[in-house]
């Protein structure tokens, strides 16, 4: 196995896992379950803790 046929495998199989690792973060933060945990954590810096 020489560098031309690693850098060819990664090039390919690394955008495609690239890709479905950017999707899968993208589902994540619009999944609408999690609506109300980002929205704690966006307030979080304006509540007011004395």
């Amino acid at each position: 196995m020489d560098y031309d046929t690693i850098a060819s495998f990664s090039r390919s199989y690394g955008t495609i896992y690239l890709m479905v690792l950017f999707l899968a973060l993208c589902a994540y933060a619009f999944w609408p379950r999690n609506k109300d945990k980002f929205d704690r954590a966006a307030q979080m810096p304006l509540d007011k803790d004395d």
